[in-house]
């Protein structure tokens, strides 16, 4: 496998750039408390895999080659990032509840966002399928490598949203107003509600 450290730098900058699942993270941890938005994060990694393992199979490359397939997904994806923004919209502006006050059925729901939220998204198995190719030599034990950079770039999707979250959660003391929760629940939603928008529109 050549180039490691390259690919390593190309997916931290993946990762780290907002889109859909940054967003969600900084939301749950700042509207829900750090292990509210784990939670979300931990659905982010499993669709990670999930995503992998179909890009590595016939059903990515009917996704990469076929016009409907990939519309039927980006319209899947459109519709609910846009649902997810106007729920959030939506939302009351109430005073953060301690993380105690959390249920396992809130933190189920939060896994399930976050797991959906990624495997909603084409563009996502198109990482995989054009961008992974790139760092994997094919003439030994590509299978392996390529799920040795799978499990790198899933570490990387951890960290990276752990972090994200952290420093939400820190920023809660001036967000926690409900003024600051109105403009949290405004900015979140229409992040959501413009991603959706720009994925409907998104061309392969």
């Amino acid at each position: 496998m050549e180039n490691y450290l390259l690919f390593v730098v190309v997916a931290t900058i993946t990762v780290m750039s907002p889109g859909p699942g940054v967003i969600l993270t900084l939301t749950n941890s700042i509207r829900s408390g750090f292990l509210t938005a784990v939670s979300g994060i931990l659905g982010i990694v499993a669709g990670t895999f999930l995503v992998a393992a179909v890009s590595a199979t016939s059903l990515g490359l009917l996704l990469m080659t076929s016009s409907l397939a990939f519309n039927v997904m980006k319209v899947l994806g459109a519709v609910y990032l846009i649902y997810l923004g106007i729920k959030l919209w939506r939302s009351t502006a109430s005073p953060i509840v301690a993380v105690t006050q959390q249920s396992n059925n809130t933190y189920f729901w939060k896994f399930f966002e976050g797991l959906s939220l990624q495997l909603t998204n084409p563009k996502a198995v198109f990482f995989f399928l054009s961008v992974f190719p790139q760092f994997i030599s094919y003439q030994d034990h590509s299978a392996q490598q390529f799920s040795f950079l799978v499990i790198t770039y899933s570490v990387l999707v951890l960290i990276i949203h752990l972090l994200y979250a952290y420093l939400a959660q820190s920023a809660q003391v001036w967000l926690g107003s409900s003024k600051g929760r109105k403009w949290v629940n405004r900015i979140g939603g229409g992040c959501f509600i413009g991603f959706g928008v720009g994925l409907a529109t998104a061309s392969k």
